[in-house]
């Protein structure tokens, strides 16, 4: 069957997945908020905010700023906007719209008013099944996917062959995908890593060194598996796989996976990382207002450290690193403190 995509949202991860999909001569209708943008988009062929150096066959865009026309017209929906932004931008929506559509979360966060999921959300506010949910995650930046750099796509969802279909739209000799079914553990995995890419942006700002991050980032992946396991998610212990997958024939992905380890590193290393530089503008001295202002993007860890803080009380996972970021960005614990904390528990 040929699908029929959606794409929501033109930052720059949208932006990215937007090249993917047209590059494999997709058609897709995106919503695109700003008029603005749309006719920069058909005149010169590029987003002109982001990712500017990718150029589009327009004649594969439908372009709207009504989201209830991009819906209408797509049976699988791309939902690539910050997590912040999502209940607004849905807002339009009737809760019939999203009725035998598939959707894909491309949302690296939580939704930070509810401090819940975005399967969560879709389900409650419209009766969305799970088995109609997918995520995909990393690691991957939208800088080196506009540049054509080999990067890696991990795509999960509970139906494992819907999910492996719509994976094989996105593979291209730049994107290799890979396909598991921890629907909930990624969605997780990603928001924590992003608390620790922050973190990790700190340290730096606080001109710690390489030896120091190794072991930071070790500890947090450490952590993160802890919460992981507490909150239910199996499959994570380092160099244990399931059979081979019936479709895909790869070991299914664990904690030790692209999409858990993989993705941590490239977002607490990587230069590209928003996350990153927002923490070390922090570690530098800039408030928090003032480094919201200085960045051009959402930096998800932001917010997500107070939604994993407020969630842990539920879970009741043991997790210093991120409690301590979270208080460093919201309870005005001075950056240079909450290390010497994090120090301590580091082993």
């Amino acid at each position: 069957m040929n699908k029929k995509f959606g794409i929501i949202g033109s930052g720059s991860w949208a932006t990215a997945l937007a090249k993917i999909l047209t590059d494999n001569g997709h058609h897709i209708n995106w919503w695109v908020r700003n008029t603005d943008t749309i006719n920069h988009l058909l005149l010169r062929k590029h987003n002109p905010h982001y990712l500017s150096s990718v150029y589009f066959d327009t004649a594969l865009l439908s372009m709207k700023n009504d989201i209830r026309e991009v819906v209408a017209g797509s049976d699988v929906l791309v939902i690539g906007t910050p997590s912040a932004f999502i209940e607004s931008i849905l807002e339009p929506l009737q809760a019939g719209d999203l009725t035998g559509k598939k959707i894909v979360s491309a949302v690296k966060g939580i939704l930070p008013r509810q401090n819940i999921l975005l399967n969560d959300f879709l389900n409650k506010q419209f009766n969305l099944p799970l088995q109609d949910y997918f995520a995909v995650l990393g690691p991957c930046h939208a800088e080196e996917v506009a540049a054509e750099k080999l990067s890696y796509l991990t795509f999960s969802g509970i139906d494992e062959a819907e999910t492996t279909d719509i994976a094989s739209c996105f593979k291209t000799d730049y994107i290799n995908t890979v396909i598991n079914h921890d629907i909930i553990g990624v969605q997780y995995a990603a928001v924590l890593k992003n608390i620790y890419a922050l973190g990790a942006g700190i340290a730096h700002g606080l001109d710690y060194g390489d030896n120091f991050l190794s072991v930071y980032i070790a500890n947090s992946a450490d952590e993160m598996a802890a919460f992981l396991r507490k909150a239910g998610i199996e499959h994570i212990v380092v160099g244990e796989h399931e059979e081979k997958g019936s479709t895909t024939q790869r070991r299914r992905p664990n904690y030790a996976a692209s999409v858990y380890l993989g993705d941590l590193l490239v977002t607490c290393y990587s230069l590209y990382s928003r996350n990153r530089t927002f923490g070390n503008m922090i570690g530098k001295g800039y408030s928090v207002k003032s480094a919201q202002l200085e960045m051009n993007m959402v930096a998800e860890g932001y917010n997500a450290a107070k939604s994993m803080y407020n969630i842990n009380k539920q879970v009741g996972a043991t997790v210093p690193i991120a409690d301590t970021v979270y208080k460093i960005l919201w309870e005005m614990l001075k950056p240079s403190e909450g290390f010497k904390r994090i120090e301590e528990v580091m082993v």
